[in-house]
This record gives structure tokens, C-alpha cells and sequence, in this order.
């Protein structure tokens, strides 16, 4: 009799190998998901704390058009597993979900817990087991040609010591490097490049920046100053929201960025929705040209020439902050950032107020560390993965998921694309154990 089929292995329990773990299983396979971390789905939980962004209801074209350069490298991927067929495999778990008016998409409730415990639970139905506090160090070559048949080893650190399992396929899933404290530390990096696969380097993505001083240029509206805040302006104003802005940057290249939204002050600069969709945007600027200077719109209501109007008209016995609100609504925090960027000159002139009001300069000097960003661009390459997600120079291997070279914009666009990839990658892992692939 030949001899029992050896489970297939999957290392880390984020969507991506959790999505991997269900195809597999209901495949009919037996499934083993290690996860270094005591629970699995730690950072989707977090991901969810604010509100569960599933995915995104945009037409699919501009939908893959928010990975850039990655958009040909993912597009199988996604138009197999597009958004709709998310909001359905959510559904099919008895959640409901809604559009908000930004065309995202959330599950009812808005938390990621309900769904998590109610995907944890189907995938216990099919059988997958599950192996925490597993740190994956290495894998062992395969025991014999390479064919479907073959076993490979897997060595874990875990609270009893090193322990090795014997699988009959792998797919890695095992995250990123940022929120290390949640499981995605990119210490996996050593283990394939010791096996000789190539990966680009981890940045942040989706993150703030710190600002520098506020002499910016020859413009001669910022006051000299160090790099960061005030002590004054971050002791009262980190944390504060900074709602319907615009911003802009041109790049070296000539290229404007341009987004509106909201962001926030934060105690080194500045961070939020509005500076996550033009972070990758800014850290290119910044790593190539060592500073990006970002224009804020404090009043994209208003004209320029109708709130130099308003400024001019006397002030008399008010203060500039009265005066500031009563005639062009602003108030708050971003009367404050105006006090904080710019001279003294400046505010006493209408004129050059109201330029500044429309176009304020912040310079941005570094993008916040690694691990305080949400995402993050780096990781294994694409080139090493053929179409099926399968290494090419490592038969029975498969990556998915954030680990992957790619990035994207907050707004669902990440979440969609780890589970777009973990199904990719499990439904040719199924091929490849029924013996259609070949290394």
C-alpha cells in the first residue's frame, strides 16, 4: 500500500494563509497553518480595531490600477479573486457588509472579531489544525528528485525547543515587517536568502513622516527653526485631526501628487489617510532627494482671491486667531500650525496669509520607522515566483501574501490582495500536489 499523504504546511495565520488553509482543506487536504504568535490573526484583528476596511467598491480597472507598478505581477490574482468575490466569501460566513461614502467596504458591525471567530470556525470544520508559537527557522531539501511524492522538512523554534515536521508541501504566508509585535518582524528574510532567493529591501509604506525646520526655501514665509514641532504646538495639538484639507507635492520628476481627506498632527509630524495615499510618493522623494515638501490646503472651499478679500477687511481690536475665524473659518489646530510654520511677517500681511492658507509648506524630512507603519514595500520577488506563486528554483514551495514585493493604499486594497494571492498560491499548490506542475 503506498504510503499516507504527508499534510500540507502553512506558515503564518494572517489572511493570507488562513484564505490558502481554506482552499486546501476544502480541497480535501490535511492542513497544518504554524504561526510564530500565541493567536492567529493578531494584526487583522488590529487592522479592524477602527473599523474593518474589507475592500474596495471601485470599478475593478481602477481598483488594479492602485497597485502601480505591481499591477501586472498581481492582475491574475485579482481579477480571480476581485472585491465582489470577497464581499461574498464574506457574506457566505453570515456577515453582512455595507459600502460607506467613500466606496469602501465594511463588514456590518464594522470589527474584524465576529468575522475572525466565525472563519476560525469553518476552518476547523474542514479540519485544519493549527500549531502556535512556531518560529519557522529553515526548510531541509527535498528527500528525493523533486517530484509531487517527495517530503521537506521544516525546522521551528518553539517554547520547547527546536522541533521538525515532515510535510508534503509548503506555502509561506508569513507577513511583512512592520508591526513586529503582532508577528510581521521579516526575520523569515534570512531563511530564502540563504537559500538564495533574491528580495528587495523592507520600507514603509502607509506611514507619516517627520517634518524639519520651517525655513522653507527662498520663500521667506517660514520661521528658522529646528526640525519637528515646537514643544508648545505638540504638547497642545499631537493627536489632533486636521479634517477637509487638500495636499500636493510635485515631484523631482515633475509629477503631482494630489489628494483631499483628513490627516493628523502627530508628535513627530504629521500622519493619516491623506498622507498614507501619498506616502509612497513622498518616501520615494525623500529617499532619492533626502526632503519632500508637502502643500497643505487649509481652505480648499475657498478661493484664493475671495480669502485674500476676507482677510483684508480691518481687523481692529481682534486678535489674528478671532480674525482668522471670523472671516475665513479657520480655527483650531490649524490656526495653530499656521502660528507654528510661519514668520510673524507673514500673518500681519492679508495678502501673503491667504497664499500661505492655500499652499502652507511643510518639509518632510523621514518617513516614520518600519514599524509603526501599516504596510510596507519589500520582500520576496517577484521573479522568483512563477505563475502559480510557486518558487521557481524550489519545486513544492509557494509565497503569498504581504510577504511578496508590493504595496499599496489603505482603503482595502491590501487586505483584498493577501487573500487575492494566499487562493492563487493554494489552488497551485493543489496542482502541483496532484502532480501538474514541475519546478
Amino acid at each position: 500500500m503506498p504510503a499516507p499523504a504527508l499534510p500540507l504546511a502553512i506558515i503564518g495565520g494572517g489572511p493570507a494563509g488562513l484564505i490558502a488553509a481554506e482552499i486546501l482543506a476544502t480541497a480535501g487536504e490535511e492542513v497544518i497553518v504554524f504561526e510564530r504568535m500565541p493567536t492567529v490573526g493578531r494584526k487583522f484583528l488590529l487592522a479592524g480595531r477602527g473599523g474593518l476596511n474589507l475592500t474596495h467598491s471601485e470599478a475593478l480597472e481602477h481598483f488594479l490600477d492602485r497597485y502601480g507598478e505591481r499591477r501586472d505581477a498581481l492582475e491574475n490574482a485579482l481579477r480571480n479573486f476581485p472585491p465582489q468575490a470577497l464581499r461574498d466569501w464574506v457574506h457566505d460566513l453570515g456577515i453582512d457588509t455595507f459600502t460607506g461614502s467613500s466606496g469602501r467596504v465594511f463588514p456590518t458591525g464594522m470589527k474584524a472579531a465576529p468575522l475572525l471567530r466565525a472563519w476560525l470556525a469553518r476552518l476547523r470544520a474542514l479540519g485544519v489544525r493549527f500549531a502556535p508559537r512556531h518560529r519557522w527557522l529553515d526548510w531541509l531539501d527535498w528527500q528525493d528528485t523533486g517530484t509531487p511524492s517527495g517530503a521537506r522538512t521544516l525546522r521551528f523554534a518553539t517554547p520547547e525547543g527546536e522541533r521538525c515536521v515532515e510535510v508534503g508541501g509548503l506555502l509561506l504566508a508569513v507577513g511583512g515587517a512592520s508591526w513586529s509585535r503582532f508577528g510581521s518582524d521579516g526575520r523569515w528574510t534570512e531563511s530564502l536568502q540563504a537559500h538564495g532567493l533574491q528580495l528587495a529591501p523592507f520600507r514603509p509604506a502607509n506611514c507619516g513622516f517627520d517634518v524639519g525646520g520651517f525655513d522653507v526655501g527662498s520663500s521667506g514665509i517660514g520661521r528658522p527653526a529646528g526640525p519637528g514641532w515646537s514643544a508648545h504646538f505638540r504638547e497642545r495639538f499631537r493627536g489632533s485631526p486636521l479634517k477637509s484639507v487638500s495636499a500636493r507635492f510635485v515631484a523631482n520628476d515633475g509629477q503631482l501628487h494630489a489628494r483631499s481627506g483628513e490627516c493628523m498632527i502627530s508628535a513627530h509630524g504629521i500622519e493619516g489617510g491623506l498622507i498614507y495615499a501619498l506616502s509612497a510618493a513622498l518616501r520615494d522623494q525623500i529617499e532619492n532627494h533626502g526632503a519632500a515638501v508637502l502643500e497643505l490646503d487649509l481652505a480648499p472651499g475657498r478661493e484664493l482671491t475671495r480669502l485674500q478679500r476676507e482677510l483684508a477687511r480691518p481687523r481692529g481690536s481682534r486678535s489674528l486667531s478671532t480674525h482668522l475665524q471670523a472671516q475665513a473659518g479657520i480655527k483650531g489646530v490649524k490656526a495653530g500650525l499656521l502660528r507654528e510654520v510661519l514668520a510673524p511677517a507673514v500673518l500681519d500681511d492679508p495678502a501673503r496669509l491667504a497664499r500661505a492658507i492655500k499652499a502652507l509648506p511643510l518639509p518632510l524630512i523621514a518617513p516614520r520607522p518600519l514599524d509603526e507603519a501599516i504596510s510596507c514595500a519589500g520582500g520576496l520577488a517577484f521573479d522568483e515566483l512563477d505563475a502559480h506563486y510557486m518558487l521557481r528554483r524550489h519545486p513544492g514551495v509557494f509565497a503569498a501574501g504581504e510577504m511578496l514585493d508590493w504595496e499599496a493604499p489603505t482603503g482595502g486594497y491590501l487586505l483584498t490582495a493577501c487573500f487575492a494571492t494566499g487562493i492563487a498560491a493554494a489552488r497551485g499548490l493543489l496542482h502541483w500536489r496532484a502532480g501538474q506542475l514541475r519546478g
